[in-house]
């Protein structure tokens, strides 16, 4: 199992010096990867471009760029613009974002929400492997051919996926999944084995697993789970992410971070690899200080 790095500040006031910095810290400290989300803050897609270009090696990851807002036709076009920033080196991570974020912020309709990934990959990959598409959906119509340059290799496309309906589309037509959120009970008995079923019936090789949880080493465990509540409080809220806590037996998202001394954490992390995760990308939530430096150098321990 690979771990990685979750850089929150690119939503959260961020500056692309300090964003750069961190890449390069993740890079120097021997990190496989490095992922951005793509809430309220820089365009992800954009930041992954400039952040390749000036660091070097790791792999960088949105986690994830809410496709309702983005054509798939702007989509490929600015993945496949990273990826030559970055020279080969993007994963991107799409989804669904949700309901009502999608209509109450942005004015636009929810409605289909699987029938409209599904239409989306089928426009969406093809156009990264620059090949041209004529598609005549329900939800997509696009009839286009990108002229990028030749030699950029298409990103591999992970789909957030949690319920069963997009678990088995993310396994069948997408490279894996990544995951917020979501508990290690629910990760073996659910988001794993659904995935990677659907993948071994559409003859697809095993599927990345991509899980992103909260991570803080600390001597006061109870206070680095109300603080968790506290950051993490909305994700609770959100009805995807409030279904697979109550799957766990969750009752908030500090039940589901990563929090203890270093054995603790070291177990829970390594736990996730046991169970299928092939990908661990760690939110460092201890506080500035001695558990910001004793979580990095668990984590780092751990590459």
């Amino acid at each position: 199992m690979q771990i990685g790095i979750f850089e929150s500040a690119a939503s959260a006031g961020g500056t692309i010096d300090g964003l750069v910095a961190s890449a390069e810290k993740a890079h120097y400290d021997g990190f496989a990867s490095w992922w951005v989300p793509q809430i309220f803050g820089f365009e992800a897609l954009a930041l992954l471009g400039i952040v390749g270009r000036e660091v070097p090696e790791i792999a960088l990851g949105t986690a994830v760029v809410p496709t309702f807002p983005r054509h798939p036709v702007t989509m490929a076009q600015e993945a496949l613009t990273a990826q030559a920033a970055a020279d080969g080196r993007v994963t991107l991570g799409i989804g669904l974002s949700h309901q009502m974020v999608i209509e109450n912020m942005f004015g636009m309709s929810f409605d289909k929400p699987a029938r409209h990934m599904a239409e989306y990959l089928a426009v969406l990959q093809p156009l990264l492997r620059g090949e041209g598409v004529s598609h005549q959906g329900d939800v997509i119509t696009t009839a286009m051919t990108l002229t990028m340059p030749r030699g950029i290799s298409a990103p591999p496309v992970l789909v957030a996926a949690l319920g069963p309906r997009m678990l088995a589309l993310a396994g069948s037509e997408a490279s894996g999944t990544v995951t917020w959120m979501t508990g290690p009970n629910t990760l073996e008995s659910h988001i794993v084995p659904t995935i990677t079923a659907a993948a071994a019936e559409a003859d697809r090789s095993a599927p990345q697993v991509v899980a992103a949880l909260p991570v803080a080493v600390t001597t006061d465990p109870d206070a680095a789970r109300a603080r968790c509540a506290s950051l993490f409080e909305m994700y609770g809220l959100l009805p995807s992410y409030r279904a697979m806590l109550d799957r766990e037996g969750a009752a908030g998202p500090a039940d589901v971070a990563i929090v203890g001394d270093e054995k603790a954490v070291r177990t829970q992390i390594m736990h996730l690899a046991d169970i299928g995760v092939t990908e661990f990308v760690a939110v460092e939530s201890g506080r500035p200080g001695d558990e910001a430096d004793r979580t990095r150098e668990l984590l780092r321990s751990l590459v």
